[in-house]
């Protein structure tokens, strides 16, 4: 086997393990995190952001030449809607049958979960749940298209009732959007497409210009650049779905796993480039070595081996703990976007034990992949133990919720002499009064 993997295995057996697993964690939570208020690329993103909200369009277009080497005048900025129906027509009959099927099972999935429309009003208060009414998706524009993370994005914001979705995307392939993108977009209905991307596309996306109008939340994963924009934007101008940063899978498995399988998951994140991560937690000895030595056989028939081996050597890891419950306090600690619980027939009561992650994959027969493009739930997912405090995104992220009081006269005057001491207590006199005069005949 090849050193440099065998360099993945940490054991708990060994000196140095509680240095060397704490050392890992922080630099992986060190990458993942943006950059600092202070630091060079938070000006760029700042000096991109204002110059968008004071110029509009023409700084939009003077960074896409820029940053993407692309020259669009504003009329240019939304692809026009005959690419859109010639893309969906060259689409290959059987990728556009696969497409169909994965955004019925996505629209049921949200369906089921949803809350929309729901209204509930008793005793006096009550809540309403509606639609955000425009929303603004971010989609890569990688040298590969992601046609899947249109559906994972729009189709729960369409399930939630929002009436208006622009999507953007960088103009990566032949100064435009890769036509499977586009073709996506237009079987999902979505006609309003700018072939823009970066810090200037979400500029324009929360401030507005002439040309693209403003949204009220933007959600979707990017590069750092695009990541940076959106915290940037967050709160004061619009609302965003999370800060995404590189994919990663953490896999609790025990003698039960197949080392073919868990190597092979791994693999799958790690050809996502050198910034993603695979870890697993393993309380055998034998499987952590089985799934090296598949890791080392895997390698030499994958395309792109020479990147995902260095995605492997950087912050990837074997680990083996001293036993399954350490795994499973591990895996609430790394609080993973993608957690994998390959442990046989023990895999769903441990998955019932972890508390933190983005999305849970049970059982041997449910590699990540099922989650990417197929199962139903989002694959927008908090990433950089996010998913401690985070979700995936669901069609109720797309909802906004309206608290609902009416009181009848004879609900305020049992409330009256409480409301008016809290109140009093805190000075404010007014908002006594107003409750008082209404016992006044």
């Amino acid at each position: 086997m090849s050193a440099s993997l065998q360099d993945l295995l940490l054991s708990a057996r060994e000196p140095g393990f509680p240095a060397r697993l704490t050392t890992l964690r922080t630099e992986m939570l060190q990458f993942a995190r943006l950059a600092g208020a202070d630091s060079a690329e938070s000006r760029t993103v700042a000096k991109v952001l204002q110059e968008v909200a004071e110029q509009g369009d023409t700084t939009v277009a003077r960074y896409t030449k820029e940053f993407d080497r692309v020259e669009l005048t504003p009329a240019e900025f939304r692809v026009p809607a005959g690419d859109l129906v010639k893309a969906h027509g060259s689409l290959d009959r059987g990728l556009l049958a696969s497409v169909r099927k994965a955004v019925a099972n996505v629209r049921a999935y949200q369906e089921k979960i949803s809350i929309a429309g729901r209204s509930e009003f008793s005793h006096g208060t009550g809540i309403r749940y509606t639609p955000i009414q425009r929303v603004g998706v971010c989609v890569p524009g990688a040298a590969a298209p992601l046609p899947s993370t249109v559906i994972m994005t729009v189709v729960p914001a369409q399930v939630a009732g929002v009436k208006e979705i622009a999507v953007i995307s960088p103009p990566r392939f032949q100064g435009s959007i890769h036509p499977v993108i586009l073709a996506v977009c237009h079987e999902l209905g979505i006609d309003e497409v700018y072939r823009l991307g970066g810090v200037q596309a979400v500029g324009a996306l929360a401030y507005g210009t002439p040309t693209i109008r403003k949204v009220d939340k933007i959600v979707g994963p990017g590069n750092k650049w695009v990541q940076a924009a959106k915290k940037s934007v967050a709160g004061d101008h619009v609302a965003i779905d999370s800060i995404a940063g590189p994919s990663e899978v953490l896999i609790v498995a025990n003698d039960q796993a197949h080392p073919a399988w868990v190597a092979a998951d791994m693999l799958s994140q790690a050809e996502h480039g050198a910034d993603s991560s695979a870890i697993v937690l393993t309380d055998s000895q034998s499987s952590a070595q089985a799934i090296l030595e598949q890791l080392a056989r895997q390698l030499e028939t994958l395309p792109r081996a020479a990147d995902a081996r260095q995605s492997l050597q950087r912050f990837s890891r074997v680990i083996v703990v001293a036993d399954i419950n350490d795994a499973i306090r591990l895996a609430d600690e790394f609080a993973s976007e993608h957690l994998e619980i390959q442990c046989g027939t023990e895999s769903r009561a441990i998955a019932e034990r972890i508390t933190n992650a983005g999305a849970i994959f049970i059982g041997p027969h449910t590699p990540v992949a099922v989650g990417d493009y197929w199962a139903g739930p989002s694959h927008t997912l908090p990433t950089g133990s996010r998913a401690r405090f985070s979700s995936a995104l669901t069609c109720n992220d797309f909802l906004k919720s309206t608290s609902l009081i009416e009181y009848t006269a004879e609900q305020l005057a049992a409330a009256a002499d409480d409301i008016i001491r809290l109140a009093e207590v805190e000075g404010l006199d007014a908002h006594a009064r107003s409750v008082a005069i209404r016992r006044q005949r």
